[in-house]
């Protein structure tokens, strides 16, 4: 008969620590936890490039630094090129188990860096991409993003206006499929075990990957610092950001979530939807519901 010991659930979150305390980031941001489940599944052996933005800041000012891996800061619009430069340096030097990370976030990605993401995943550059979504440029002040979502306040766009009108986020996954990528995945800080196994299959395979992290900003989506982890997981719980990964042309879902709860209860605990109107709410709700059962069908075609 199996020990007590035995029969407790298997800790699957690597013990060892790459990211040092005393990183620079906000209080309750979600950034720092991204980053440590990402080097807990690469392990040391790894190379961070990343542009402007709040973990550019994040490590800290010199002489301090929180990471125990090498990081390049570089332009705004740099990283897929960055990225393919570090590459092509530790493929010269015989270097090919060093994970190269090109890691930016939303502003960075669908926006100003989206050309040069493009064009490593055009090269076929062996590196992995992970955009650190807080869906806004939360560094300069919260202004809109191409990730920014349905209905939200920014700075640029108060009472959310304009963004119910376009449609809300980009659909940067579905851009990375088109564009040839070979494994992309949502990942979500309140789930770090899923976050963890993605980025490790992500670690396995070769050629261009690109990971989507949920990362909530407090002070830019005006909410308590002390509920990011609960934010962040009705996110997931209620539809609006569904976890699931894209390899070999099938989809399917890493975590597939029953009894979904309405996007009201997500939107309500945020002051930039505090602005929403009853009927407003509803559009989301329908937007949400459709994109989701979009995706369904792509996950059971994928089954077939």
């Amino acid at each position: 008969m199996p020990s007590v010991k035995d029969r407790r659930p298997r800790f699957t979150i690597p013990q060892e620590e790459l990211m040092y305390p005393g990183h620079s980031a906000c209080p309750g941001c979600a950034e720092p936890l991204a980053m440590r489940y990402l080097l807990k599944a690469l392990g040391p052996r790894t190379i961070i490039n990343l542009p402007a933005g709040c973990c550019a800041v994040m490590p800290g000012v010199w002489p301090r630094y929180a990471l125990r891996v090498p990081m390049i800061d570089h332009a705004f619009e740099s990283t897929g090129a960055t990225s393919s430069g570090i590459r092509a340096a530790l493929d010269k030097k015989g270097l090919d188990d060093v994970t190269v990370v090109g890691w930016a976030g939303d502003g960075g990605t669908v926006d100003i860096g989206l050309q040069s993401l493009s064009g490593a995943v055009d090269r076929n550059t062996d590196f992995l991409y992970v955009m650190y979504d807080n869906e806004a440029y939360m560094n300069t002040g919260a202004q809109c993003s191409g990730s920014t979502p349905h209905g939200a306040w920014t700075t640029t766009t108060p009472g959310g206006k304009g963004i119910l009108q376009r449609g809300g986020k980009k659909r940067i996954l579905d851009l990375m499929v088109a564009n040839g990528i070979t494994y992309a995945a949502t990942v979500n800080i309140a789930y770090p075990e899923d976050f963890i196994a993605r980025v490790r299959e992500a670690k396995a395979i070769r050629g261009p990957r690109f990971v989507h992290a949920l990362t909530p900003c407090p002070s830019g989506w005006r909410m308590d610092s002390r509920r990011t982890v609960e934010v962040a997981s009705l996110a997931t719980r209620t539809g609006i950001f569904p976890l699931y990964e894209y390899r070999n042309g099938k989809y399917q879902f890493t975590k597939e979530i029953k009894n979904r709860k309405p996007v009201e209860e997500y939107l309500c605990l945020q002051g930039r939807f505090k602005h929403l109107s009853p009927a407003q709410v509803a559009q989301i709700q329908e937007i949400v519901d459709r994109e989701l059962e979009e995706l369904k069908a792509k996950v059971g075609a994928s089954r077939k």
